[in-house]
């Protein structure tokens, strides 16, 4: 055989090689925990049974629907100027309302800065969470009084800190567990994966709470990974499990089996709840650029907040005065809200500067010096005008 015949038989084997890389990996068809369908209709699960009572339940629906009323507030007042920016949550009430009525008191919450659902469950007033957005402060709750830390803005951070934190609670000997919220944006950091490597090695008793909600910001998931998120667990030795993220049945559940397996001493637990953002990644984000209505049009019809109303109309568990009730409280909630934040100091603004080097900088010196003259001209152009 000469040079190049053998070198023409081995071209089809590198191509075969090149195809082959270029195919997606062939995977299970992903498992999706499920107790309440989109049509309200109640089912069980092998794995994850649960029984509420009529109270609980209407517990859970009260705190979704004053969980979206806070966020619909919150949104109008960004709208209005009052916030400087709002991470809304639409759409994503059943994925935190479940979770968070699974924790401990003594069990520790890491967020990221859309939990506010989780807040809420956490007993954190929700006036606190919008004096960050406001500037007024920089996080206006006690972590240490509700087990609930600050919000984190840097993406994927707050799963380094959570792992950490719960290695320190197995050193301790405590059987609390500690759980960090991510989105799907998040689990592409390099934080992250360190996190799933230090928490396997070291079994610290951690839940990752990854809300898939299909878009980080406006890259959607499939060019995140191959494979479904929750997968992803195995390749460090830990179970990984998806859950209906409309479901907040199913988001209790398997919360709480994930919080239980980490107590006993049995290591971290990849939650995957696969939702929906329903409105912008914040209130800067225009959504309509990058995704179609039908979509958001599919995703409605499995509101969190409908198909547990449709199951407690159809059970009997709740009637017209629950629903007459709650709605009186949802309005005073809302004018709680606007009224506090409107009663709220304005940020100063040369504030910014503050509190970033301890011995001062030159280049935040000239930035300062620079923004304050900016400021001065407003003043200028109105002594101009008069």
């Amino acid at each position: 055989m000469t040079v190049e015949s053998t070198a023409a038989a081995r071209k089809p084997r590198r191509a075969s090689k090149r195809t082959s890389a270029a195919k997606k990996p062939q995977s299970s068809e992903p498992q999706l925990v499920q107790l309440l369908t989109p049509e309200g209709e109640r089912v069980e699960h092998p794995d994850y049974s649960i029984d509420l009572s009529a109270e609980e339940l209407r517990a859970l629906y009260r705190d979704m629907v004053l969980t979206r009323r806070f966020d619909a507030e919150a949104t109008a007042l960004q709208r209005q100027g009052e916030l400087g920016l709002w991470a809304s949550l639409l759409g994503q009430e059943a994925a935190q309302i479940g979770s968070g009525r699974a924790l401990r008191d003594d069990d520790y919450v890491f967020p990221t800065y859309r939990e506010h659902g989780v807040a809420w469950c956490r007993g954190v007033d929700p006036t606190n969470l919008l004096g960050m957005f406001r500037g007024v402060n920089h996080g206006g709750w006690d972590p240490t009084t509700n087990n609930f830390h600050l919000y984190t803005i840097v993406i994927g951070s707050q799963t380094l800190h959570a792992t950490g934190y719960a290695m320190g609670v197995a050193k301790d000997g405590a059987d609390s567990a500690v759980i960090a919220y991510f989105g799907d944006g998040a689990s592409s950091q390099g934080d992250v994966a360190e996190s799933f490597t230090f928490s396997a090695v070291y079994n610290a008793p951690v839940v990752f709470f990854c809300q898939n909600n299909q878009w980080a910001i406006s890259e959607p998931t499939e060019r995140q990974t191959r494979v479904p998120l929750y997968q992803r667990a195995q390749g460090y030795g830990f179970p990984g499990v998806r859950v209906d993220g409309n479901d907040v049945l199913a988001c209790l559940a398997v919360t709480r089996s994930a919080l239980e397996r980490a107590r006993r001493g049995e290591g971290p637990t990849l939650v995957e709840a696969f939702t929906y953002r329903m409105g912008a990644h914040t209130t800067s984000d225009d959504p309509t650029k990058y995704r179609a209505d039908d979509e958001r049009a599919a995703w409605e019809a499995k509101d969190p907040i409908l198909r547990l109303r449709t199951y407690l109309d159809k059970s009997g568990h709740a009637d017209e005065a629950f629903f007459t009730e709650l709605e009186t409280e949802s309005e005073a909630l809302g004018k709680r809200v606007r009224e506090v934040v409107r009663a709220m100091p304005d940020p100063e603004p040369m504030s910014l500067f503050e509190h970033g080097y301890a011995d001062g900088n030159s280049l935040v010196d000239e930035e300062r010096a620079q923004f304050a003259a900016y400021q001065a001209s407003f003043a200028d152009s109105a002594e101009e005008g008069k």
